[in-house]
């Protein structure tokens, strides 16, 4: 009784979702060899691209708005987190349309794609909250064109773009984390059920779904 009471409760259901999880899953020694393909590293572009960001945002973060405005070190870091940001996005739509002509949802890989997309619209907020905390000119200039939009939208009573602090906090204390943890989980199920293989050449024929 007390088996079939606790097969449905949500302390079960993960742990038969991180029971094939195991290190040969997350760091495999062996990939297929089409993953030679340039079109596999966009991913990986991405992710270190991701990975300049966080420590650039840390570093941002940790001396505060005003010594990122003196000319220094300072704005040295903000050039390295925007341009990393750039590069970021560059290989991150570089990567969503591979993987969209790729049919990348095949072979019970559709939450992957699902996590990734979301991945991509969390990413497009995150970036457009960041470019307004920059403080500078332009960022003053695109708080105040978009406000009308968002007031308009009847979204600027709780989401205020002319409130840096605001703007600010949501930047790295909410989307950013809630980003990484979308990143996490869409690697996670990748290495969970492998990068989606090249289509058959010939497309009557059966393609592997262990693969």
């Amino acid at each position: 009784m007390s088996e079939r009471a606790g097969s449905g409760n949500w302390t079960s259901t993960v742990r038969r979702q991180v029971a094939d999880i195991t290190w040969d899953t997350l760091l495999p020694t062996d990939q297929p060899v089409y993953v030679r393909s340039v079109v596999y590293s966009f991913g990986a572009l991405t992710l270190g691209a991701l990975g300049l960001l966080i420590v650039s945002g840390v570093v941002l973060a940790a001396n505060g708005p005003f010594w990122w405005q003196v000319p220094g070190p300072g704005t040295f870091t903000r050039a390295v987190h925007y341009w990393s940001t750039q590069a970021f996005f560059f290989f991150l739509v570089l990567h969503l349309v591979a993987q969209f002509f790729m049919g990348s949802w095949r072979l019970g890989r559709g939450r992957t794609w699902v996590l990734g997309a979301l991945s991509f619209g969390v990413a497009v907020v995150t970036a457009f909250t960041g470019y307004l905390s920059r403080g500078d000119f332009f960022a003053q200039w695109n708080q105040v064109q978009s406000k009308s939009a968002f007031d308009g939208a009847g979204i600027g009573a709780w989401f205020n773009v002319l409130n840096n602090g605001q703007i600010y906090g949501l930047h790295i204390a909410v989307l950013g984390p809630v980003l990484l943890v979308l990143v996490g989980l869409h690697l996670t199920w990748v290495r969970r059920r492998g990068v989606v293989p090249p289509y058959p050449a010939d497309r009557g024929e059966q393609e592997d779904p262990a693969s």
